[in-house]
């Protein structure tokens, strides 16, 4: 087992669920939707037709549920928490995405709307070489009450 990742590991466990922050507001655009609907094949009409989307319960387009889980790499780098110890990440030769143990697509996103994320870091386990963390996130839609989108984020650190 590495020695950086041993003390890497005690201060990312100092931080277990302590350690919170918001990112910046994000706007979603029907331009961004349909560059991920052409992307992904899906065109269903609650996401690119907006005169047909209006007759929906949802009054107008909304985006994809994958679309906001696939933002969160860009929400949640503005995400910084206050008073990070560098010390976590030092001697850290990659970090990867592991998976997700729980998502759940709470609310829809309308086109024209706002989300940022909060993020919590829940859990943080050592694997070998490497500093597991489970990050709840939680997507914010600006003037709502219900979240987006709650995802169970766990990524990977390895140390040399």
């Amino acid at each position: 087992m590495s020695e950086k990742a041993e003390k890497a590991f005690a201060l990312f466990k100092a931080a277990e669920g302590n350690e919170k922050a918001s990112g910046d507001w994000m706007e979603i655009d029907q331009r961004i939707v349909d560059q991920f609907a052409d992307v992904t094949h899906d065109h269903q009409f609650i996401h690119v037709d907006p005169e047909r989307a209006k007759a929906t319960p949802f009054g107008g387009p909304i985006a994809h549920g994958f679309l906001t889980l696939s933002l969160l790499t860009h929400l949640g780098a503005s995400a910084n928490p206050e008073n990070t110890d560098p010390a976590r990440f030092e001697g850290v030769v990659m970090g990867v995405n592991y998976g997700f143990d729980k998502v759940r697509f709470i609310n829809p996103v309308p086109v024209g709307s706002r989300i940022r994320v909060h993020t919590l870091l829940s859990k943080v386990e050592l694997k070998g070489n490497a500093i597991q963390q489970t990050r709840t996130m939680t997507v914010e839609i600006e003037g709502q009450e219900k979240p987006a989108l709650v995802a169970e984020w766990l990524t990977r650190a390895v140390y040399a």
